[in-house]
């Protein structure tokens, strides 16, 4: 409540309040409440990151080990033993560019599948819009994203510098924050879908990990769009993360652009899974900590 109240406006009982809670269970004011909330987006974010890596002996430096690693997991068995086409680009740069994008919308997913359960203790003490969690997970993960591009960047830097043969095209410097908007979009509208579901559905939680894998072998990320037969294509424009991946690869290294069509068709589903995201979310939060 704020401002003054006059004696009649207590007897009343009309003061002006600020925030009425109730379980609406709608999305109308779901992101704007949120937004009042946003210095509480900013301390989640910092508690997650902290601690993640409070009791870990390298810290961050495993957001560098991880790429790394899975970048020559994927040279040797799609480059070298399956042979796969990477559209032309540097083997290490095409695999670790793929591999990042896919982290961070990874991260959004399972970070906030059990957004109820996790925080189950925290939403029955204290009132706050339950959407800051999900919002302070996908700033988490831009982290993580940040170091492993500013390695990906300087990996690309030193080969260009070998004279790889490697094109790096400055696109990368207005597309990268659109691309990043777009994954989070879909990170964080597929999160809100999936903690919803297990509100009521608890054994969902254990699919998330395989389906997610699954998701990354049907998307781009190990071998080039250009090489998907054109009979396969129709599935591609039903797989949202098909846009981000290789719209990174042709704004960093000028790979092969993407179809208009199926960028729209992506935008489109991401759109969709956000607004359904939101709208379940938004009615399983009215009655979440009754049943968790």
């Amino acid at each position: 409540m704020t401002g003054h109240v006059t004696k009649q406006e207590r007897e009343s009982g009309t003061e002006p309040w600020d925030i009425i809670i109730k379980p609406s269970g709608t999305i109308s004011v779901g992101l704007t409440t949120a937004w009042k909330y946003r210095e509480l987006i900013w301390m989640f974010f910092k508690r997650d990151f902290t601690t993640f890596y409070k009791q870990t002996v390298l810290g961050p430096v495993w957001y560098l080990i991880q790429p790394i690693l899975t970048t020559i997991t994927y040279y040797i068995v799609f480059g070298k033993i399956a042979n796969l086409s990477t559209d032309g680009i540097s083997p290490l740069v095409f695999y670790m560019s793929g591999t990042i994008i896919w982290n961070y919308f990874s991260a959004c997913l399972t970070n906030n599948s059990e957004t109820f359960s996790k925080n189950s203790n925290l939403f029955g003490k204290v009132y706050f819009p339950r959407l800051v969690v999900p919002l302070a997970v996908a700033m988490s993960g831009l982290v993580a994203f940040a170091i492993q591009f500013t390695l990906l960047l300087t990996i690309s830097f030193v080969l260009w510098l070998s004279q790889d043969d490697i094109v790096i095209s400055l696109r990368f410097v207005f597309a990268t924050p659109l691309i990043l908007l777009y994954v989070a979009t879909l990170g964080v509208g597929m999160g809100l879908l999936v903690s919803a579901l297990t509100v009521r559905y608890r054994d969902l939680v254990y699919a998330v990990g395989f389906v997610t894998q699954l998701w990354m072998y049907a998307t781009p990320v190990v071998y080039a769009f250009s090489q998907v037969p054109e009979r396969y294509q129709w599935f591609y424009y039903l797989n949202p993360m098909t846009t981000p991946v290789q719209v990174f690869r042709w704004a960093l290294f000028d790979a092969s652009p993407l179809p208009l069509s199926i960028c729209l068709a992506n935008v489109a589903a991401t759109l969709i899974i956000i607004i359904g995201g939101l709208i379940l979310f938004a009615r399983a939060e009215a009655t979440a900590m009754d049943t968790v």
